[in-house]
């Protein structure tokens, strides 16, 4: 049973926040803890506002985020690590190399599809990491709850 899940991009502000807040929905009501981090964050940061504009029109009611660095701490912590892209994975286990099997892509049911970044590429590459997203946390949470 999983008790803390991190989800993992490289700026924490646009879609690891989106997946953050996604995945904790699907899994509400739980005790799983659900948190991001960036490989390279903008520390502090709110999430990007297209992110968040593409999250409300979903439907979705997000609560305050601020961008934070992902540590080895924070990945000894969690009991799953899920990132956007390949390189991602590297990225963690170069922090925490002992994490290596709890480290996945967030699209692994996709046929371990990645989800390009669409910060500073407008609201339509946007509105496509939201679509991935959206499937690959569904996906993550039916897995989840069994």
């Amino acid at each position: 049973m999983f008790k803390r899940i991190m989800i993992v991009c490289i700026g924490n502000i646009c879609r690891s926040p989106t997946a953050e807040h996604l995945l904790r929905v699907a899994l509400a009501p739980s005790d799983i803890v659900v948190s991001s981090a960036g490989l390279s964050a903008l520390k502090n940061k709110p999430i990007e506002a297209t992110a968040r504009a593409v999250l409300e029109e979903h439907g979705n009611v997000l609560t305050e985020h601020s961008g934070s660095q992902l540590t080895a701490a924070s990945i000894n912590e969690a009991d799953l690590i899920l990132v956007m892209e390949q390189q991602h994975i590297g990225g963690v286990l170069s922090l925490a190399p002992e994490a290596r099997g709890k480290v996945f892509l967030l699209g692994k049911w996709q046929d371990n599809r990645e989800i390009k970044d669409p910060y500073r590429q407008g609201k339509p590459a946007f509105e496509h990491a939201y679509a991935l997203i959206d499937v690959a946390v569904n996906a993550w949470a039916q897995r989840i709850k069994r």
